[in-house]
């Protein structure tokens, strides 16, 4: 059973966050389920956008010294929606802050917990790397056979550089509302500390080391495209 205080740590991919199916708001639900509909006290909530791969997260280092002062727990909806990189993980289930996971609410504390979740980490890791693997040998044995990798037109329509088809000019849109809807509760959070113009936004969106959307850092030309893409009251 959930009891004390809780951080909770949200986070999405920034181009796999609709195929995932676990937003920002689900995994808002997930947590507030989890707490028994706020009965416990969730403390603060940190959200970054980032890829399961990366090591370096700044919101989490945030979070896990958030959860560290108080003397909290650090509560996440999935165990795939902190990590998939196996060391990370190691580093964090052996450091002085209890973590819960949702969807694994009956994962004891203490050692036999975190052998648990590491091994779970590495099972994820192991078929990450297979599946890529069986990608590549499919592809090669495709292209020794003959056939033609890839689509010219739609390739060009990714980058920017011609019309293309209607599949690619989708995906190109499809991308940015997930990518618009992942940074929704980030520019929230600006908006409501007193940060409103687009350029101050872009100042604020480098200065937590959000990448834009071609990587680099944000102009206030990307910021109105990204606040056209989301409703009114983000």
């Amino acid at each position: 059973m959930a009891e004390g205080k809780f951080i909770s740590y949200l986070r999405v991919s920034k181009d796999k966050q609709g195929r995932s199916g676990l937003g920002i708001e689900a995994q808002r639900a997930a947590v507030s389920n989890y707490l028994n509909g706020g009965k416990w006290t969730l403390v603060a909530e940190y959200i970054e956008v980032e890829s399961g791969r990366r090591s370096d997260r700044p919101k989490l280092a945030e979070a896990l010294a958030h959860a560290k002062v108080i003397g909290g727990k650090l509560v996440i909806a999935k165990l795939d929606r902190l990590t998939r990189n196996v060391d990370l993980l190691r580093s964090l289930v052996s450091s002085d802050v209890d973590l819960v996971f949702c969807d694994l609410p009956s994962v004891p504390p203490g050692p036999m917990g975190r052998f648990l979740l590491t091994q779970m980490a590495a099972v994820a890791e192991l078929e990450v790397g297979l599946i890529g693997q069986r990608t590549k040998e499919a592809l090669a044995a495709a292209k020794a056979r003959g056939v033609k990798l890839g689509n010219p037109n739609g390739a060009r329509a990714l980058r920017g550089k011609q019309t293309g088809n209607a599949e690619a000019i989708a995906k190109i849109r499809e991308k940015a509302a997930q990518r618009a809807m992942g940074l929704q509760g980030i520019i929230g959070g600006i908006r409501k500390s007193g940060v409103t113009s687009v350029r101050a936004i872009a100042e604020e969106l480098n200065r937590q080391g959000i990448n834009a959307p071609r990587g680099g850092v944000w102009h206030p030309t990307a910021v109105s495209r990204l606040l056209n893409r989301l409703p009114p009251s983000a």
